[in-house]
């Protein structure tokens, strides 16, 4: 019994489990500029210019084409036609470099939505890094109103909630505030 509980303590530690999300509802979204792939081709990521177009969801993950990341991408993008119903982009960002989204912008997200870089600043401002010392991000999902405001956020590393979480709350945003377009 006396190695059982250290043993059941550790698992418990791994179990991936819902926490708070980094950033705060209300919080202003910070601004970035990276670069990434969208259907295997280089895209330009500005925050700012995004969300001119309506609301942005922007999720982190961990490292592309691991099980998770590959799965929860196949997810985002399988709702993909849905987000863009709503008005919403939906955009991937991990600390992978470019020839790992270039590919993972096609197999993973299958040419739905665009993936970008990570940097080590923008991980630091949306404080979603996965642990000290990794260069690899938490998973994080941000819904972000055009006026930078976040209005959802979510963190658990378990990917299979996300996309329902985040597309309902562009849903909700867009119930609450039409757009006269």
């Amino acid at each position: 019994m006396r190695l059982l509980a250290p043993a059941l303590a550790a698992l418990l530690a791994l179990a991936p489990a819902a926490a708070p999300a980094a950033l705060p509802v209300g919080a202003q979204a910070p601004d970035f500029i990276t670069s990434g792939a969208l259907a295997g081709q280089p895209f330009r990521l500005r925050l700012r210019e995004q969300l001119r177009r309506g609301p942005v969801v922007l999720y982190f993950y961990p490292r592309a084409f691991t099980q998770g990341c590959t799965l929860e991408a196949h997810a985002f993008s399988e709702a993909a036609m849905d987000f863009r119903r709503a008005g919403a982009r939906v955009i991937g960002m991990s600390a992978d470099d470019y020839d790992a989204l270039r590919r993972f912008s096609v197999e993973g997200c299958r040419s739905a939505f665009p993936v970008a870089t990570a940097t080590p600043d923008t991980i630091h401002a949306y404080d979603v890094r996965l642990r000290d010392g990794a260069p690899m991000t938490n998973r994080t999902s941000y819904v972000i109103a055009p006026d930078g405001r976040i209005i959802y956020a979510f963190t658990d590393m378990d990917y299979r909630n996300h996309v329902a979480n985040t597309l309902a709350a562009v849903r909700d945003w867009n119930a609450h505030h039409r757009r006269g377009r």
